[in-house]
């Protein structure tokens, strides 16, 4: 079997990928500058949506293909310097696009609209455009947008400040063991140290060895921060945003109502937190527990699976879901498009990518445990949910949202939870460990993440306020959300405050992370509807994955019949992790 990527289904050679390279920036880029100002002509106007059209044909493979190769190994100059020129191009592509909004804009989105039902040849676009007409106010005239297109590099530049601080230039840590031995500690192996360890000075000596880089550099990540804030504050101010929050939910219909029911909801919902905390201390003999402790098992199962046992075990959980959804399983997970195995320089974690007809692609880190099985499911997940949305939707709407893309993969944990707990051979020891994994599963998704989303949001409130920000006042909120979620004093584990400095979404994706937070509520209601044989619960699940790009998420969401609009669905989670600490609670006696 091959257990390796198969990039050439993208490109045959790589003078392909240089072709398409070459057209976009030779050919497409000057084609449509010479539209400038001329978009209220018909003729004009189908000139561009056919460029559109090409673009969105080209600019997926092109960034796939250099980005795929640039992942496996990050040593390699040659595929990070083609990942890094498909980056200029589209810098490229954007300053050229900049006139193109105003002028569709100034059309009038009745006629605009009526151009698509005269041209159904486009239709594939229109949505594109309904968006643009309900982001009308916050568009700026051509000029001004070129201007702005120019600042985007140097926006941009606190994300790649961070990746440098972060990465490149991170400060090599090591730690001693109880047991005499010095490792060394970093992103991947942190967690797997602090699992093994048996005391609790070796857990703190292990996360401050993790947070060395963040400590010694706090005030320039401090520093770093307030500057992307900044920049966001700018964006907002030279647009009219009502706020920094606003103009990250406006764009996709989203009510700020719904962001601020998740942090309501998740800080005040937390009995079953404190309690499992409270269990899980008793059971493992911890004197006072902490954020560090949550990675210590209270049950491990010692089975490992290869690969092969991992996509049969998730083969037969899903024997039970529509031929049709199987069959794009089998497909999504066929040779070529899942890299498998770990490699030195590797991309850690796990994702999958494609869109805009491209076939998916699946990255692992594979390690023969559980949680490698899982992650095949959930990022399986992703893969069908794109593979629907190619099947169903033209161009220009394949490409759905987060707020709808981790409901699909974390759909497939819940099904393969269930039916790895009812077999029969499963020992007691690997139900404790489901049932801990399943419970940390909404810790970490739901509660860890609408804290980070609630810790954005008081940020944002500061910056607006005009308020000073440095590694104190940034340490100081972390303080107060963990005591508010969990009831932990972060104060006694030292450098655990600086954890605004760990997490990078915070840095490289501003206001995404509450998106995991609504992504797996609306999974949680959706699986236990169709678990309970509420009719035609999973073909409403089937057609939201086929609706693709082609509506707003909430409504996407709506049509599966989850409604976010409603402070209540947010209950669910925490009312699951109530099941779920109770059957813990009963397993352990």
């Amino acid at each position: 079997m091959n257990y390796d990527w198969d990039l050439t289904n993208i490109y045959k050679t790589n003078d392909d990928f240089e072709k398409d390279l070459k057209k976009v920036d030779e050919e497409i880029i000057p084609e449509i500058a010479k539209l400038e100002g001329k978009l209220n002509e018909e003729a004009n106007l189908c000139k561009m949506m056919e460029l559109s059209i090409e673009l969105e044909k080209t600019l997926q493979p092109l960034w796939m293909y250099a980005s795929c190769a640039s992942d496996l190994d990050k040593r390699n100059l040659e595929n990070n310097n083609k990942q890094q020129r498909v980056r200029i191009l589209f810098q490229k592509l954007g300053s050229a696009l900049s006139f193109a909004d105003p002028e569709i804009l100034a059309l009038g989105e009745e006629k605009v609209m009526k151009f698509f039902e005269d041209h159904k040849e486009y239709q594939g676009l229109d949505f594109g455009y309904k968006k643009l007409f309900h982001n009308q106010k916050y568009v700026l005239p051509g000029d001004k947008e070129r201007l702005l297109s120019f600042f985007s590099p140097l926006l941009s530049g606190p994300s790649s400040l961070y990746s440098k601080l972060s990465t490149a230039d991170r400060l090599v840590s090591k730690v001693t063991l109880d047991n005499g031995e010095e490792v060394e500690v970093n992103g991947s192996n942190w967690t797997g140290l602090i699992a093994k360890s048996a005391s609790e000075a070796e857990r703190q000596r292990i996360l401050e060895a993790l947070y060395v880089n963040f400590d010694t550099h706090k005030n320039t990540y401090a520093e770093i921060y307030s500057e992307l804030m900044a920049g966001e504050l700018a964006d907002v101010k030279a647009r009219g945003h009502k706020s920094i929050l606003s103009s990250h939910l406006y764009h996709n219909n989203i009510p700020e109502s719904v962001f601020l029911n998740l942090i309501e909801v998740a800080s005040t919902n937390n009995e079953d937190v404190k309690r499992y905390e409270e269990l899980k201390r008793k059971y493992l003999g911890i004197e006072e527990y902490h954020t560090y402790d949550r990675f210590l098992e209270i049950a491990r199962s010692e089975k490992t699976y290869t690969y092969e046992e991992a996509r049969e075990l998730f083969y037969k959980s899903i024997e039970w879901y529509p031929e049709d959804y199987q069959a794009k399983a089998h497909e999504a997970t066929r040779e070529g498009y899942v890299d498998v195995n770990i490699k030195p320089a590797k991309r850690g974690g796990a994702y999958s990518t494609g869109g805009s007809n491209v076939h998916p692609y699946i990255l692992l880190n594979y390690d023969s445990q559980l949680n490698d099985v899982f992650t095949l499911a959930h990022e399986a997940g992703h893969s069908v949910h794109t593979l629907y949305s190619e099947e169903a939707q033209p161009l220009g709407k394949q490409d759905y949202t987060i707020f709808v893309a981790e409901i699909a993969s974390t759909f497939n944990e819940h099904n393969l939870l269930d039916y790895l707990i009812k077999s029969p051979t499963l020992s007691k020891n690997d139900k404790i460990a489901l049932l801990q994994k399943s419970i940390d599963e909404i810790l970490q998704t739901f509660y860890r993440q609408a804290l980070f989303a609630h810790y954005e949001y008081k940020v944002s409130q500061m910056v607006e306020n005009d308020e000073p920000i440095d590694y104190k006042v940034l340490s100081d909120i972390m303080i107060d959300l963990y005591k508010q979620y969990y009831g932990l004093d972060i104060t006694k584990e030292k450098v655990k405050p600086l954890v605004w400095a760990y997490i990078p979404h915070l840095f490289n994706s501003p206001f995404y992370v509450y998106q995991y937070a609504t992504s797996f509520t609306a999974s949680l209601l959706i699986y236990e509807r169709i678990k309970a044989g509420e009719e035609g619960a999973f073909d409403k699940y089937l057609d939201m994955l086929r609706m693709g790009g082609s509506a707003y998420p909430l409504d996407e969401v709506k049509a599966a019949g989850v409604n976010f609009e409603d402070k209540d669905t947010f209950l669910a989670c925490p009312k699951r992790l109530k099941v779920l600490v109770d059957e813990l609670e009963e397993l352990l006696k």
